[in-house]
């Protein structure tokens, strides 16, 4: 079993012997007025202890303690975990928490909460509200859309506030089917970036569920980026692609020193170019695997992999290098062509000290490229100025890559030859998923890369080449790795 059906499995058992309660007494009338949820921008801190891909993060964690202190750094909601056996989270810590805000401030604008864990049962709606939480989480994948219309139904009737939390396209039926049965305005959806089977990340996930959200709730739809946010440059990131909330469990729970940097990084963001890139991404991302063809040397070549579907088209910018697309007249005889393109144009950098560098990001600037790719670049050496262009890191050391994502760069290009390797896909520790691939892919071994991982984006270069490192493209190569590319895609 999956780590989602084990928590639920083990959930159902303890219901069975402990009760809706879990054995623990519950006031049989509301204590405090319910406190609308997440009305307006603002971060929600999560009370947790441990979690089932990190194990133990803040054992110790007093819950009282930690939700005066979340109040105290400016957070609009607070979510208390209440799932035992993997997040070791409680009812009564649900009950301390809503102690703490009382205590701390009785004010309207006082933070509301979250009880956030697996609930299955209409009952468990009558529990919360009596317990005192302002909102439940709905995760609409553990629940029919029956089981979730009767959970929203009683919602409603105890005029609480529910997260619906989709992440795929079944879940938005589910949400739709709940839109036109249910008034959803103290409805809030939630897109987790982790997948509760596997626990592995997706920073671009909630972007690509965004619109989809707002196409079935409307306009003024409010929508929290859940979970993978664990340091400044990442929060500020996620509110820049224009979520109205974002959930923090591990990064608040576990260091306290960084809450109200986290909070002032989300509310403080604001919009650059290179969000405005990403938030376009997701239209690209069909049931296709993307395509992006490197180390272009000619038009006809950048041509033949448009007309082909080529959905990225590289250039690179570097001197030293065989395929540099500055070499000779190369760059002079494209420019005046680049407008026949339809694919996104790539800008590939390797020293940000170059001149031919400097001519790739003007180039960026001026929107004659559409996106850089800092190739194996540490993110410390890149200017804020020039992250707030379009733009991705290209790295061939897998720690490296998790570092990467981690500070908000919702896609990484792993280019390590090392994945071609019948035993790299299993032995791979990454806390994120691996979405785009590139290092030695050719039309011999592409089928296998596309099994193992199952990417989103694959790079090809001297696997379509007429020889290795000459940038001129073989037409049969070509043709036939993006066939094969699209074959393989209806396979999975």
């Amino acid at each position: 079993m999956d780590i989602l059906t084990t928590i639920i499995e083990k959930r159902k058992t303890d219901i069975k012997s402990l009760g809706i309660n879990f054995g623990h007494k519950i006031p049989e009338t509301r204590q405090r007025p319910v406190h609308p949820f997440l009305k307006t921008k603002g971060v929600i801190l999560e009370v947790k202890r441990a979690s089932p891909s990190k194990g133990d993060i803040s054992p110790n964690l007093d819950s009282y303690e930690t939700a005066c202190s979340y109040a105290r750094a400016g957070a609009r909601a607070i979510s208390c975990l209440t799932e035992k056996n993997y997040f070791k989270g409680t009812l009564e810590d649900l009950m301390k928490v809503c102690r703490a805000v009382d205590d701390t401030d009785s004010s309207e604008n006082a933070p509301a909460i979250l009880r956030k864990d697996f609930l299955l049962y209409p009952e468990e709606i009558e529990i919360s509200y009596r317990a005192g939480a302002d909102a439940v989480l709905l995760i609409a994948r553990i629940l029919t859309k029956d089981e979730l219309l009767k959970m929203a139904q009683e919602v409603v009737r105890f005029g609480l506030s529910a997260l619906v939390e989709v992440r795929s396209d079944e879940d938005l039926e589910k949400l739709k089917y709940l839109s036109e049965r249910v008034p959803t305005e103290n409805f809030v959806c939630g897109v987790n970036s982790r997948d509760l089977a596997t626990f592995k990340i997706d920073l671009l996930k909630p972007c690509m569920m965004f619109q989809k959200i707002r196409k079935i709730l409307g306009d003024n739809a409010r929508i929290i980026f859940e979970s993978g946010v664990t340091n400044y440059e990442c929060a500020g990131a996620v509110s820049s692609m224009g979520f109205t909330g974002l959930l923090l469990g591990e990064a608040a729970a576990k260091s306290p020193d960084l809450r109200k940097g986290l909070v002032e990084a989300f509310m403080n963001a604001g919009t650059t170019r290179n969000t405005d890139f990403w938030k376009e991404i997701p239209k690209l991302i069909r049931n296709d695997i993307l395509v992006k063809i490197c180390g272009l040397t000619r038009i006809e070549d950048a041509l033949l992999a448009d007309k082909l579907g080529a959905s990225f088209l590289g250039f690179i910018f570097a001197d030293s290098f065989p395929r540099s697309i500055t070499r000779d007249d190369r760059l002079e005889k494209l420019l005046p062509e680049l407008n026949r393109l339809q694919a996104k144009k790539v800008a590939v950098i390797v020293d940000l000290k170059s001149p031919e560098a400097k001519n790739a990001i003007q180039l960026v600037r001026d929107g004659v490229f559409d996106v850089l790719q800092f190739h194996k670049i540490p993110y410390d050496e890149v200017s804020k100025d020039l992250l707030e262009l379009p733009h991705y890191f290209a790295t061939d050391r897998f720690d490296e890559y998790d570092q990467l994502v981690s500070r908000g760069e919702v896609r990484v290009l792993l280019d390590s030859k090392e994945i071609t390797k019948p035993e790299a896909a299993n032995n791979l520790k990454t806390t994120y998923e691996i979405k785009w691939l590139a290092g030695g892919i050719t039309p011999e071994n592409v089928s296998k890369v596309i099994e193992n991982y199952h990417p989103e984006l694959i790079d090809l270069s001297g696997g379509v080449e007429i020889e290795d490192q000459t940038g001129i493209k073989d037409e049969n190569k070509l043709t036939k790795m993006l066939k094969q590319v699209q074959h393989d895609m209806g396979d999975y």
